[in-house]
């Protein structure tokens, strides 16, 4: 039996509605709220409350110098976005420009067309201080060992042009959405420097030995965010129980990082989660392996920074951790900066 017109119309608009009404998994919050009330003390109260309510995340606006969206820019200013970045950065490029609002407005995604460029790309902004923290110049080899979706090799791209931007993900359906991102946002001569690859990246430092100035490992781990609203609890569970081998695979992952890092070169590991294990533990497992490894002092990233992001304390001078806060929404984003040195 056919049901009357305007039922029908009703589940219609109902439906992005449903779809918008994003479910809390409680088994993972359960696991969250033991693991970090721990590690975060008072802070995890203000970030559980943020994480668990996304309505009130922020996305900003990193617009794209390849295809500069000028009458947008004039917008954002109207709209009262302010720039990203107003405190005086240790390296900040003037062709970077990122908007970010103090309220949680998102702008409309662009869609992807053949021959267009891109003119913005939504992000969070926290995910924008690991790619600064790697100081790209103009004509260094860089590799992104993680790449996929493309976001951060996109902000390195506006940063400098690289002489050669090594882009890798492991994973196949990872990987078409980077090359869609790279075709969306970067003109086809500089798409020329650009490879991608799909190679495991544990396998990366025997591929090309000392062969990069700077890389970036942005590692699989604990994606806190969206865990948070896994629809599947029993793939929820198995996530959970499958995470204490995480640290593993970023230790093993930097280190094939580090074979393929030149000496003198620079590396910067981030995750987007809040996890320590996942963080300052990784970081301190491979300076007390390698004696030609060392830590890079970036608190005055935080100092500059304090304005438009909240830091919890790592215990390391080599390692930032951005947290959810009110009005602050970005993160979990946590980073850490090495230097591989001359001597072995």
């Amino acid at each position: 039996m056919h049901k009357p017109k305007h039922e029908v119309l009703s589940e219609l608009k109902a439906k992005p509605e449903r779809k918008l009404a994003k479910q809390i998994c409680k088994v993972v919050l359960d696991h969250f709220e033991k693991q970090y009330s721990k590690e975060l003390g008072d802070a995890w109260n203000t970030v559980r409350d943020i994480l668990t309510s996304p309505s009130c995340w922020q996305y900003a606006v990193l617009l794209n110098r390849f295809n500069y969206p000028f009458e947008l820019e004039k917008n954002l200013h109207l709209k009262g976005y302010h720039s990203l970045f107003q405190g005086s950065l240790p390296y900040y490029p003037q062709s970077m420009k990122c908007y970010l609002s103090r309220t949680p407005h998102r702008m409309p995604s662009e869609r992807h067309q053949v021959g267009n460029l891109k003119q913005y790309y939504l992000l969070n902004a926290a995910s924008l201080l690991p790619v600064l923290a790697l100081e790209l110049r103009d004509g260094e080899k860089v590799l992104d060992l993680c790449a996929a979706p493309g976001g951060k090799s996109l902000a390195l791209l506006q940063c400098a042009y690289p002489g050669y931007l090594h882009c890798n993900e492991y994973d196949s359906l990872r990987l078409r959405w980077l090359r869609q991102t790279l075709e969306s946002f970067i003109p086809q001569p500089l798409v020329n420097v650009i490879k991608v690859s799909e190679l495991d990246g544990r396998e990366m430092g025997d591929a090309q030995p000392e062969t990069f100035d700077k890389v970036l490992v942005d590692a699989p781990c604990s994606n806190d965010r969206s865990w948070l609203f896994s629809s599947d609890s029993q793939k929820a569970a198995c996530r959970i129980s499958q995470r204490r081998n995480l640290p593993l695979l970023q230790i093993e992952l930097l280190r094939s990082a580090i074979k393929a890092l030149r000496p003198g070169g620079l590396l910067v590991y981030s995750t987007c989660t809040l996890s320590k294990a996942e963080n300052q533990d990784v970081i301190s497992e491979v300076l007390n392996s390698y004696s030609n490894i060392m830590p890079v002092d970036i608190k005055e990233m935080a100092r500059a920074c304090s304005h438009d992001f909240t830091f919890a304390p790592t215990g390391q001078e080599c390692g930032l951790l951005v947290i959810p806060d009110k009005g602050k929404a970005w993160g979990p984003m946590y980073f850490a900066k090495l230097k591989k040195s001359w001597t072995t």
